[in-house]
């Protein structure tokens, strides 16, 4: 059971779990290559998995697999073999969303905990208690649940079992993620196999029968896409949370970059570390969550409707990454990977997990061997170049866009 309040980030490969274990998450989500709901992030097969774990063991850092697909007759014969395998590898926790799953995980993977996850819906403490006397160390609520909802659920279910809550990233049309949209309009890619298309982020429009070809506008407060949800953001309601109980923080984003994976759970490990201190929420991580690529933010249901955005389905992004450290010595000369070309001039800024982002002018660039460069022109291409301040590995230089300056108006 977890001890205190748990930062839980989303590692879609390897690359993604070392930003998420670098940054300060206390536990790790990730999936085999079958029976998770994200087919198509990286996700890691037995021997990557087993590396995982162990790596993630060896920073403090737990490890949680989701088997949160509803399997199918042909499907479900492979989970046995599976689940004794995630049991051997030390996986600390396994997510269902499939009766016949959380059976068959007490039965093949007995000493590993179940999570009951969000696409089952949990609303109330009957339902807890119900899966709690079943096995269940704990509820992934549904994301529809308000504040009080979660303050009495609280009250009402026994005091080791676990409640963990959405708090950041992008939320479904339908309840909880139970849709079949995607199937109906593809013919094959079904969302509660983790294939979704994501039909709720399309336009659409109206035709008549007898004037094909004719597209009229489908019109709500002005926009056309009628079922595009905005994104979450709690990171200001962080001492709301746990006051009403929640024991795990819940980063949407396996589908997301390496990038946003480490900054979105840098920001919030800062904003619980300050709330777990009884300190007021510095603005500098409420701004990080607006350099993230995002849609529109809202804070779901906790507070109300959260309401569609209909105007677009683009994301904003206030910066993108231009280079990882590799390595840096105790001046802050660094060795760095480039991720987006810049240039010597440039405006950028030093992300580490350490504080607060330190802004800095791009100069002194060389290539490996020393020879001076005014770009970054090679994807991934080695460089070197003085940074503001010593870094650990994994640090993040990056550069502040229009969206940003943008969204701050």
């Amino acid at each position: 059971m977890t001890s205190k309040p748990e930062l839980l980030a989303p590692a879609g490969d390897f690359e993604r779990l070392e930003m998420c274990v670098h940054y300060g998450a206390d536990a790790v989500y990730l999936a085999g290559t079958e029976f998770g709901m994200r087919a198509s992030a990286g996700n890691f097969d037995q021997e990557e998995m087993v590396r995982a774990i162990r790596f993630a063991h060896g920073h403090g850092v737990k490890v949680y697999v989701t088997c949160n697909t509803l399997p199918r007759e042909q499907e479900i014969v492979r989970l046995p073999e599976y689940l004794a395998f995630l049991q051997d590898s030390g996986a600390d926790g396994v997510i269902v969303a499939d009766m016949g799953v959380f059976s068959l995980a007490k039965q093949y993977a007995p000493k590993v905990p179940v999570h009951i996850s969000t696409q089952m819906g949990v609303v109330n403490s009957a339902s807890a208690r119900m899966l709690y006397d079943l096995g269940a160390s704990r509820v992934v609520l549904a994301r529809e649940m308000s504040m009080e909802e979660i303050r009495l659920f609280r009250e009402n279910i026994p005091e080791d079992l676990e409640i963990e809550a959405f708090v950041h990233g992008a939320m479904c049309v339908s309840f909880s993620g139970r849709c079949l949209l995607s199937n109906y309009l593809t013919g094959k890619r079904d969302a509660n196999r983790g294939q979704c298309a994501q039909p709720c982020r399309w336009k659409y429009a109206l035709m008549e029968e007898k004037r094909p070809g004719e597209y009229f506008p489908i019109s709500e407060d002005g926009g056309t896409f009628i079922l595009n949800s905005r994104d979450m953001c709690m990171i200001e309601h962080i001492p709301e949370l746990l006051e009403a109980g929640v024991t795990s923080f819940k980063i949407e984003g396996r589908m997301k970059s390496a990038y946003y994976a480490g900054a979105v759970t840098n920001a919030y490990r800062h904003a619980m570390d300050e709330a777990l201190a009884g300190q007021p929420l510095s603005p500098e991580w409420v701004e990080e969550t607006e350099k993230l690529s995002h849609r529109p933010y809202s804070t779901g249901f906790y507070y109300g409707a959260p309401g569609q955005y209909t105007q677009d389905s683009a994301y904003f992004a206030g910066a993108e990454i231009c280079a990882v450290v590799e390595s840096c010595d105790a001046e802050g000369n660094a060795r760095l990977t480039q991720r987006n070309k810049f240039c010597e001039g440039d405006q950028l800024e030093l992300l580490t997990s350490e504080g607060r982002p330190i802004s800095f002018i791009a100069a002194g660039m060389a290539e490996p061997d020393g020879t001076p460069i005014q770009s970054t022109p090679r994807a991934m291409m080695e460089f070197t170049m003085p940074l503001p301040s010593p870094c650990q590995r994994l640090s993040i230089v990056r550069r502040v866009t229009e969206d940003q300056k943008r969204i701050r108006k």
